[in-house]
């Protein structure tokens, strides 16, 4: 049984990404509906696509907050549309994009996001803005990760949640889009994978 379950994108919804599973040990997948009838308690991280059917995700409300009481950790991509759990709030647009404001920052050292240029996040294939628009604002005591622009909008955040478990958030497109990139950012869902599976701090 591996420490991490990926949950895939919702079929049909402009999903197509890379296969982590060529880039990444200690992982099992499984369909976006299944993790209705999926043992949360055989593994140690979920982590959840930014396309995701959000209302279905918050039918399992009780399931996922049972999930990281018990010390699991959810890796969030994307906006929040729907709260789905207690620690979610929606989603925040930038009130103006420019390439200022959608500059990535690094706020805090993690391990996460060790090595990686924050250039090389602020602009993908020549273009800013892929990797972030806004962001979910964090619950009371979370640790902005890295922010946006001149005010720093925190787009990734970790909070480790008084009750158990961590949540790992960023507002933006799925992290595992850089699976195989040719630059630093490259060495994001690796280290994410470990981290998660808690082999990192």
């Amino acid at each position: 049984m591996a420490s991490c379950l990926f949950l895939k994108p919702i079929k049909g919804a402009g999903g197509d990404l890379p296969d982590i599973t060529g880039f990444v040990e200690d992982i099992d997948e499984i369909e976006h509906y299944a993790l209705e009838t999926a043992d949360l308690s055989a593994y140690r991280a979920l982590l959840v696509p930014a396309h995701l059917d959000q209302r279905f995700f918050g039918t399992l409300t009780a399931k996922v907050s049972a999930f990281l009481d018990g010390g699991g950790t959810l890796v969030f991509n994307g906006h929040v549309a729907w709260p789905m759990l207690p620690e979610f709030s929606p989603f925040v647009v930038l009130p103006r994009v420019t390439l200022e404001t959608l500059e990535v920052h690094r706020l805090a050292d993690h391990p996460v996001f060790e090595g990686v240029d924050p250039r090389e996040l602020t602009f993908r294939r020549g273009v800013a803005g892929f990797y972030a628009r806004g962001h979910n604002p964090p619950p009371q005591g979370a640790v902005a990760l890295n922010g946006l622009g001149p005010e720093r909008v925190p787009c990734d955040w970790l909070y480790h949640r008084p009750a158990g478990g961590r949540i790992l958030m960023h507002a933006g497109n799925d992290l595992w889009m850089y699976a195989g990139a040719a630059d630093t950012t490259a060495r994001i869902v690796p280290q994410l994978c470990r981290w998660a599976a808690g082999r990192e701090a």
